[in-house]
């Protein structure tokens, strides 16, 4: 599953993670943390879509 950024289109690939956010491989969208920020904008969870 991905989620994509509204604010700058980064996408989260949840088999790819995202280790330099310390984002394991296979970590659900769902299962990150809260207070996680996108990683080149800083936007929050919640402004990210399903794709």
């Amino acid at each position: 599953m991905k989620h994509k950024c509204v604010v700058c289109g980064f996408v989260y690939d949840e088999n790819e993670g995202h280790p330099s956010s310390g984002i394991a491989p296979g970590t659900k969208f769902e299962d990150i943390p809260e207070d996680w920020k996108c990683p080149i904008c800083a936007a929050t969870k919640d402004q990210f879509k399903e794709l």
